[in-house]
């Protein structure tokens, strides 16, 4: 097994592209993930996140551009890269009819344990993910929680230095959500780098040291929350329109009175802006009623990483597009 050279980065990524027949699903993506953190890859169906997990995985071979995974090159060392790494993403289960036991001790056979280390390994991850009780009942019967925590159990049988982690809490209840956050946590509290996409805000604020905004293709934004945060603004201005037909009008108030750029919902008729001085608050009131504009609701609140992603790309982190499957 080749293990981690110690270094900064366990990631870095330079001008990533990746075409798919017209679509241009990842279009010069910069990485750079620091040894030891937990670093979010934020965006929605299409933006590109998972094509670029795979051409950092060695799973797909950029079209452009280039990475390095604890300094080794993802195109010339691949076979050095697949040691350091682990992926999860979809369900890893070999045979729906085996127990998830089965499973894991033939994960650990394939990966070259003997047979005692091997059962001694599953009976430890079924213990580690809370699968103990459901440990000889057939995949088939399980849950969709438990089957992703026995994908995330299978990946890391080998110990991996770096763990790609591509939206392991879809489609989970809250609290289970919750229970792999901690597993999360703990896995980067015991050595491992974790590279996490997702498309739920609170997760990305809750795990990520360092967040990359992706949306279309592009890196749009990057930095700590905290960075992301003060980016748009001290607090955002919310502002609901009683009528449709007056969104554009009040939104052009809004930015005007402000002086700052702004990001609408139509399906809600709201606009989003960030605000410096809530001072203004009054004279965007007064400007309104001189127009005539009348109001469902407005709100001044501080930021959240929904009102960075709604600055920077105009539209919900959860939003879809009709980009192909490969763009996700």
């Amino acid at each position: 097994m080749v293990r981690k050279q110690q270094g900064e980065w366990a990631v870095e990524a330079r001008g990533l592209v990746k075409t798919f027949g017209d679509n241009r699903a990842v279009d010069g993506v910069d990485l750079n993930v620091k040894t030891g953190s937990i670093y979010g890859v934020l965006g929605p169906n299409g933006a590109g996140k998972t094509t670029t997990i795979r051409m950092l995985a060695t799973l797909l071979r950029p079209d452009a551009g280039s990475a390095r995974i604890f300094g080794h090159d993802v195109a010339k060392e691949s076979h050095i890269v697949r040691q350091l790494i682990g992926v999860t993403g979809q369900y890893a289960s070999v045979d729906e009819s085996l127990s998830a036991t089965e499973n894991l001790i033939i994960f650990s056979r394939l990966l070259g344990l003997g047979r005692a280390e091997s059962r001694k390994k599953a009976q430890e991850l079924l213990e580690e993910f809370g699968l103990t009780e459901a440990a000889k009942r057939p995949l088939k019967n399980f849950s969709g929680g438990m089957r992703r925590r026995l994908d995330l159990a299978a990946s890391l049988i080998a110990q991996p230095p770096l763990i790609f982690l591509d939206e392991p809490t879809t489609g989970l209840d809250p609290r289970t959500r919750t229970q792999m956050w901690e597993t999360i946590r703990r896995l980067v509290k015991t050595g491992s780098t974790v590279l996490l996409t997702t498309q739920y805000l609170e997760e990305a604020d809750q795990l990520a040291d360092r967040i990359a905004v992706i949306d279309r293709g592009h890196v749009v934004a990057e930095g700590t929350v905290d960075e992301l945060k003060a980016s748009v603004g001290t607090s955002s201005l919310h502002v609901s329109v009683l009528r449709r037909e007056e969104l554009e009008t009040a939104r052009g108030i809004v930015e005007r009175v402000l002086g700052v750029s702004s990001s609408l919902v139509p399906e809600a008729a709201t606009i989003t802006a960030p605000m410096a001085d809530a001072d203004l608050v009054t004279d965007l009131l007064v400007e309104l009623r001189a127009r005539g504009i009348k109001l469902a609701e407005m709100s001044v609140q501080k930021p959240t990483l929904d009102e960075v992603f709604l600055t920077i790309t105009g539209h919900g982190a959860t939003s879809t597009d009709t980009t192909k499957a490969e763009g996700n």
